[in-house]
């Protein structure tokens, strides 16, 4: 007889396993069983194992979806203050320049970070996770990187750790000292990546509070070079890579990480083939970020064919942040994966679950498979597509996070 904890019936399964021959590994009219925190069975209804059905609880799902706990592989959650006043300025006539003489940008949010007390942050971030969580999101990577000095990078990241340790979503920790150069060394940021590499990393890697390095490689962020000698410094400390890259330009720097055996490479508007080949080879994740693409008006598309041919998985995350994508819905970057994006609502939902894990150097979730974490959000809908479909309507029913039921 089987032993369970918990038994799911009458539900439609999309796996996203591959090795299920069938759009979106679907396991029609099939069956689940929880035990240990982890998936013990899936299968059809009819082939369900005998369990002692008067101990262990059991849910029918009436013709429900189940699938994996969603995974927002790239936000910004953690930061003070907000740039409202700055969008309207914006849209008021006042250019770029002019807001960034005012001390704003990226530098107000780095001020109101850096005034920031840690209970603040955590607030905030909660809140945030509290939105990702109702969406059925279950992982989120957060990164730091509006601090820009070594004690509020520190501070970032040791939220990160107490909301990991407060909330139901499982949080990865990202640190990103390099995103943008500090007003302290703004004529010199060779001496910032020296403290980024000489300060800021050791001390990451001594407290342990960071699962992955990132580095804005932009003509408005960091070089080529400068990103090398993080990368570099980081692979040192035995800490996996990743890159904000060929958002705005080709510099290169999705080339660099797949050299590194990154785990992604972010934005990747104006990626060419070379980088595109150079990502395959390396295993290395495209994430995709509609969501600033759209705020930004952007209109210069991520290689799409050129990733599809080369067989790079393709990862969907919100990039919620106060600047550039103040979208605090991955269902949105859903919908906008395929609107704005072209994809299928099959990839964007693989781009959500099992490659978005992947993007996080994740085994252990993003698919529904005998052995993987119990991380299933149950939807009442009549087809996957709908998630992406369907925007402002929420369709999920329960959350299981490690096999635990959130809501």
């Amino acid at each position: 007889m089987f032993e369970a904890d918990l038994v799911i019936t009458d539900v439609n399964l999309a796996t996203m396993d591959s090795n299920v021959d069938a759009p979106y590994g679907a396991i029609e009219q099939g069956a689940l069983m929880i035990k240990d925190d982890k998936i013990a069975w899936l299968g059809k209804l009819n082939d369900l194992p005998e369990f002692d059905a008067l101990s262990t609880p059991v849910i029918n799902a009436k013709g429900q979806w189940l699938t994996p706990g969603l995974i927002d592989c790239h936000t910004h959650i953690l930061f003070a203050g907000n740039r409202a006043g700055e969008f309207e300025q914006r849209l008021n006539g006042v250019s770029y320049q002019e807001i960034a003489q005012q001390g704003g940008g990226i530098a107000s949010t780095v001020r109101a970070t850096r005034e920031a007390d840690a209970e603040t942050l955590f607030v905030a971030g909660k809140n945030r996770l509290n939105s990702l969580l109702s969406e059925g999101v279950t992982t989120v990577e957060s990164k730091s990187g509006y601090g820009l000095d070594l004690d509020t990078e520190i501070k970032l990241l040791e939220v990160n750790k107490v909301l990991n340790d407060n909330h139901p979503v499982d949080i990865q920790s990202t640190f990103l000292g390099a995103h943008a150069l500090p007003p302290e060394f703004k004529n010199d940021p060779d001496a910032y990546i020296d403290l980024v590499c000489d300060v800021m990393l050791p001390k990451v890697a001594e407290l342990n509070l960071a699962d992955a390095v990132d580095v804005f490689c932009e003509n408005v962020g960091f070089s080529y070079a400068q990103t090398k000698r993080v990368f570099e410094k980081s692979r040192q400390l035995g800490l996996p890579v990743k890159c904000h890259a060929e958002q705005l330009s080709n510099q290169h720097g999705t080339e660099l990480v797949a050299e590194f055996k990154g785990l992604s490479a972010d934005h990747i508007e104006y990626l060419d083939e070379a980088g595109v080949k150079a990502m395959a080879d390396a295993g290395t994740v495209a994430v995709l970020l509609p969501g600033a693409f759209y705020f930004l008006r952007e209109t210069q598309m991520p290689p799409l064919e050129l990733l599809r041919q080369y067989n790079v998985p393709m990862a969907i995350a919100s990039d919620f942040n106060p600047g550039t994508a103040p979208l605090c819905s991955l269902r949105l970057m859903l919908n906008m994966g395929c609107t704005l994006f072209r994809l299928t609502p099959e990839e964007t939902l693989q781009g959500v679950t099992v490659n978005a894990a992947k993007a996080l150097g994740l085994s252990d979730r993003g698919i529904l498979k005998v052995g993987m974490r119990a991380d299933l959000a149950m939807w009442d809908i009549a087809t996957p597509a709908q998630l992406s479909y369907q925007f402002g309507v929420n369709e999920l029913s329960n959350l299981w996070i490690s096999g635990k039921l959130i809501q």
